[in-house]
């Protein structure tokens, strides 16, 4: 199965769609893009979607309702968690400006003091 994310005028993902992969695959067998785009806009009346993958093959992350669309990093993220975190551009993922402490205790960002305290 494919996924789309419908995108609203602000690059806002509002819905996630499936799409049986046979609605997207050409007589040469190759999944296009363009194909579910064009059979969700049919089927809604319009809308602009992009493809998203659960994998993260395509655009980088996949795309859940309220995260957004960049167009310019043609990727998929959620909105900035805290003003001090910093997106990744490899990633399209925030990375909090002091690393999560690795070891099996729960903590919680504290943006006043920028660290993260245990629970």
């Amino acid at each position: 199965m494919a996924h789309f994310a419908k995108i609203d005028e602000n690059n806002k993902v509002i819905r996630v769609e499936v799409v049986n992969n046979a609605v997207i695959t050409d007589s040469d067998g190759n999944e296009q893009e363009q194909m579910g785009i064009d059979f969700l806009s049919n089927l809604y009346g319009g809308g602009s979607y992009k493809q998203t993958s659960y994998n993260g093959n395509i655009r980088k992350n996949y795309a859940g309702i309220g995260y957004i669309y960049d167009s310019v990093r043609d990727a998929f993220y959620i909105p900035q968690p805290f003003p001090s975190w910093t997106l990744n551009e490899d990633t399209c993922r925030w990375e909090a400006p002091t690393p999560h402490p690795e070891d099996e205790k729960d903590y919680n960002w504290n943006e006043e003091t920028t660290s993260w305290e245990e629970l």
